[in-house]
C-alpha cells in the first residue's frame, strides 16, 4: 500500500463532500471520541447538538479535532484530521448572522439534525434541551490517502476480487 499526504486542497474538497466524522475533544486529561454530522466552509466546520457531555467539555476545553475518512477498500483510503477551537454560537444578536449562515450549510447536509434529536429522545424529560449551533474555527488540517501498490494489486489479482 502506498501512503501520500493530501494537500490543503484535497483536504478541503473531501471535507465539502462529506458531513460525517468523529470529533475528540478532552477534559482533565480524559480524551472523549464522538461522531458528529457537521458542514464544512473554509476555515470552519459547523455542528449542532443538545447540551450534553460534548458540549460540556468543549465549553471547559475548547481545543477540538475532527477526524473524516472515506474508505473504498483496504488498500484505498482517505482520512483527514482538522484541529481547532470549538465557539458555540448562542441566540443573541451579536451572533445572529453567524448562527444563521450555520444553519443554512448545516440544513443542506443530510441529516445534520439527527444526532442531537436522538440524544434529546433518550434523555429524560426533566433534562433541559437547548439547541446549541457551533463553530469550529479551523487551525489545520492535514489528510493522507492510501492506494494500492503492485504487490496489493497481484493480491486482489489472485485473490479474483
Amino acid at each position: 500500500m502506498l501512503v501520500k499526504d493530501m494537500t490543503s486542497k484535497e483536504c478541503s474538497e473531501m471535507l465539502a463532500r462529506t458531513s460525517f466524522g468523529r470529533l475528540g475533544c478532552a477534559r482533565d486529561n480524559q480524551p472523549y471520541v464522538v461522531p458528529i454530522y457537521f458542514a464544512y466552509e473554509p476555515h470552519h466546520l459547523y455542528g449542532f447538538s443538545t447540551v450534553g457531555q460534548k458540549i460540556e467539555w468543549m465549553r471547559a476545553n475548547p481545543k477540538v479535532c475532527v477526524e473524516v475518512d472515506e474508505v473504498t477498500s483496504h488498500f484505498e483510503w482517505m482520512s483527514v484530521i482538522v484541529s481547532g477551537r470549538y465557539q458555540e454560537l448562542p441566540d443573541t444578536p451579536e451572533f445572529q448572522l453567524e448562527r444563521r449562515n450555520a444553519q443554512l450549510v448545516l440544513e443542506k447536509r443530510m441529516l445534520w439534525w439527527q444526532a442531537a434529536y436522538v440524544a434529546k429522545q433518550t434523555r429524560p424529560k426533566s433534562q433541559a434541551t437547548e439547541q446549541i449551533f457551533y463553530c469550529i474555527h479551523i487551525d489545520s488540517m492535514t489528510g493522507h490517502r492510501a492506494a494500492p501498490d503492485a504487490t496489493d494489486l497481484r493480491f486482489l489479482e489472485i485473490s479474483g476480487f
